[in-house]
Formats: C-alpha cells, sequence, structure tokens
C-alpha cells in the first residue's frame, strides 16, 4: 500500500470485496440482525468485535474513522458527532472529578469555554497557559492530579503555531500524554504524532469535510503513550471497568485501549455519534482533501501578503509570511503550507471593521471556517462573545482581529473583492 496521503484519501477505509460497492455505503440503521444471543452478548460484553447499535459503532464510521486514522498515523479512532464532541470525549476519557489539566489559551473560544467553564462545573480543572512560555516555566503548571497537556496545531483564530516538540517533551516528563487539536493544518500539512503528541483530535466539519455541509469530529490515538507506565494516573485505562465486567481496557485492548474505552464508555453514555450520513459526506470531503489544502495555502499566502501592502490594514497574521513571528515554527512543522485562516486587523475603530465586512459581495460573513467558500467574521463580536476582555488578551484575540477563511475561489476574484471594500471605507 502507498504512503502518499493523497492515496491514502482515496483508497484507506472502505474495502470492497468482490460484488460490493465501489463507493463507502451509508449504513442507515440504528440496529443490525444476530441469529443467535450468544453472539450479541459476546459484544455487548467486548468479548467479540461487530455491530449491534450505531449509537457505539457503524461500518460507515469506521471505514471513515479508520481513514482518517491511517491519515494520522494512528492506531486506531473514532468519530462524534462535533469537533467541539471530540475535544470533550478526549479529556473526560482520561480525566475525572479532582482532575486537572493544562491547555493553551490560545485556542477556540468555544473550547475555551468548555474547559473553562462546563468542565470546572463537572469537577475538572483546567489551567490555561501561554503557549510562547519555556519549559521551564510550563513546569512550574503542573501538579500531582494534571492528567494531559492541550494546544491546536495552528490556533483559531490567532494562527498561532503551537510548538508540539515542546510540549511533548514538557507532557511525557511530567508522566501525561499531549493532546493536539489538528483541525487546520489536517494530516495533510503536519501530523503531530511524528512531533511526540498522543492523542489527535478533528472538527471534521472544516477542512476534512470542506464544502460545510456535516458536522462532526474525530479522536485519533496515536497507541503510543504507556498507560500501564502510569497506572496510579489513569485508574479508568488501568483498573477494572465494573461496567463491562472488570475488564481493563489497557490490559486487554493494548494500542487500541483509549479509543475502546472512549466507545464502550463515554459513546454508550453520552451517544455524540456521527450520523452515518454525515460520515459518507466526510468521506467525500476526504478524497480531495490534498488538492484543496494546497489551493487553500497557495491562495491564503496570496492575500495575506496583498494585506499586509495594504495601507488600511493595521497589521496581519499568517505563518507562512517570512515577517510573522512564528516563522520558523511553521517551516519546522508545516513546510509545504499552514492553512487558509489569515488573521488581520484593520486601521481605526471597530464600526469601520463593520462597514469593510458588510461591504463585501464574494466573501460572505460567516461562523463557519475552512471550507470551499471564502469568509470572515469578528471574533470578539462572535465566537469569543462569551469572553471577557481580559480573557480576549489572554486568547490573543484582538478587539480588531478579523478572521479571513480563504476559501478556493479565484484568487483575483478575491483580491478585487477586498480592495473595493477597502476603496469604500
Amino acid at each position: 500500500m502507498s504512503n502518499k496521503i493523497e492515496t491514502k484519501c482515496i483508497i484507506e477505509g472502505w474495502k470492497p470485496g468482490n460484488g460490493e460497492p465501489r463507493q463507502l455505503p451509508i449504513y442507515q440503521s440504528t440496529t443490525f440482525n444476530y441469529k443467535n444471543s450468544e453472539e450479541m452478548g459476546k459484544l455487548f460484553a467486548l468479548e467479540a468485535e461487530g455491530y449491534f447499535y450505531t449509537r457505539l459503532q457503524n461500518p460507515t464510521n469506521d471505514a471513515v474513522a479508520d481513514k482518517i486514522c491511517s491519515l494520522e498515523g494512528g492506531a486506531a479512532a473514532m468519530l462524534t458527532s462535533s469537533g467541539q464532541a471530540a475535544n470533550f470525549y478526549a479529556i473526560f476519557n482520561i480525566c475525572e472529578v479532582g482532575d486537572h489539566f493544562i491547555a493553551s489559551t490560545s485556542i477556540y473560544g468555544g473550547t475555551y469555554n468548555l474547559f473553562n467553564v462546563t468542565m470546572r462545573k463537572m469537577g475538572i480543572e483546567c489551567t490555561f497557559v501561554d503557549q510562547n512560555l519555556s519549559e521551564e516555566e510550563l513546569d512550574k503548571y503542573f501538579k500531582p492530579n494534571t492528567k494531559a497537556l492541550f494546544g491546536e496545531t495552528i490556533t483559531n483564530p490567532t494562527v498561532k503555531i503551537f510548538d508540539i516538540e515542546k510540549f511533548a517533551k514538557v507532557a511525557h516528563n511530567h508522566g501525561v500524554p499531549l493532546i493536539v487539536d489538528n483541525t487546520f493544518a489536517t494530516p495533510v500539512n503536519c501530523r503531530p504524532f511524528e512531533w511526540g503528541a498522543d492523542i489527535v483530535t478533528h472538527s471534521t466539519t472544516k477542512y476534512m469535510d470542506g464544502h460545510g455541509v456535516g458536522v462532526g469530529g474525530c479522536i485519533v490515538d496515536s497507541g503510543n503513550f504507556d498507560w500501564l507506565a502510569h497506572a496510579d494516573s489513569f485508574p479508568g485505562l488501568t483498573t477494572p471497568d465494573e461496567s463491562y465486567h472488570g475488564i481493563i481496557y489497557a490490559e486487554k485492548f493494548g494500542k487500541g485501549a483509549y479509543i475502546t474505552k472512549a466507545t464502550a464508555q463515554l459513546m454508550r453514555d453520552l451517544g455524540a455519534i456521527q450520523s452515518p450520513q454525515n460520515a459518507f459526506y466526510l468521506n467525500v470531503g476526504l478524497e480531495t482533501l490534498p488538492i484543496r489544502v494546497e489551493r487553500h495555502c497557495s491562495n491564503g499566502l496570496k492575500i495575506a501578503k496583498y494585506l499586509e501592502n495594504n495601507d488600511n490594514v493595521a497589521w496581519v497574521n499568517y505563518p507562512d509570511l517570512p515577517s510573522n513571528a512564528d516563522y520558523e515554527l511553521a517551516l519546522k512543522y508545516l513546510p509545504n503550507g499552514s492553512c487558509g485562516v489569515i488573521s488581520f486587523g484593520l486601521k481605526g475603530d471597530r464600526e469601520r471593521s463593520i462597514k469593510f465586512m458588510d461591504s463585501l459581495k464574494i466573501i460572505s460573513i460567516a461562523t463557519h471556517v475552512a471550507d470551499s467558500r471564502t469568509c470572515l467574521l469578528h471574533p470578539a463580536s462572535h465566537t469569543h462573545r462569551q469572553l471577557s476582555e481580559k480573557q480576549l488578551i489572554e486568547a490573543g484575540v484582538a478587539p480588531d482581529l478579523i478572521r479571513l477563511s480563504v476559501g478556493i475561489e479565484n484568487v483575483n476574484d478575491l483580491i478585487g473583492d477586498l480592495e473595493l471594500s477597502f476603496r469604500g471605507l
């Protein structure tokens, strides 16, 4: 089999046999039939593999999860109903009441709220840290009950580059896994496992879907973190699960332990499954992912250069620009390009920014990001509206920040649209 990602995006996941559909079928069924109760009983006891209820597993979903797992170079993967569900499951699978984890401040506003508000209500504490801190400074934030470290390969919406290797080293020195949200980079441009990350999450709603038609998420486990070596810290994986007749996941399932637990426990009880229909849409998007990502990046760089030289623009943040503070990190982790997302600010007040955005014709104002159509929004007014001014500053979200998600349209048309709006200011 090929190791080239362009080929993997086509051939991995669904493996049709003789006379079977060439395209991935949609198994649009809640349940699956068995001829005798013993066979089904083994499934419920985790003694056999198979399907019995879509809330836990579905053949369409598993084929797509296997494809993403292959793209990331992981050991096991599962789909979720959204990227938010993926990040929640990724943490909750190893944290419980009284536990603590660490996350970068520069993460998506919805994830920040999930960690800082909702999970805190559940008795799980999160400390947010500046991702530019040194290893020695990061060490100070670890506690005896710290269970994970979390960051985004390319931060949303600030478009900063997460130093995966540095954070992996710090996490492993403290005996905890590094979880990286790889949504913006995708495995086409960065594979965090190759830099020491242990678990990767995705909002498949973004570049992987690519067309804004289906919400979804994914968790991929590298299989590299040794849960048994840190057994006292992760009892959920290393002690008997009485809800499954005393199974010890790390002993029974090896490299598949983390995903098996997330499926058997969390998906069983919380049910944030991706629909088979959405998984089918996702698979269609994945087939063209490398082609689209290349176009997003080339368009993004051209527009970033245009904005950088525009007198109306106060600042531009795009890691592929040589002037960018994260340029060297981008060369290290994303040598083929970062993504199509640019953050920038206009000279003048907020009203001027609103007038600029409202005057655009091709580029739309939308909450979405990272699909084929170019769109933009003002995070302080939209996605990060729930954050205080102090929290916005901590997250690196300036009051004038505009997030521009560059699509795959003709780049000259996009620049022309921007130019007309600038002329109207």
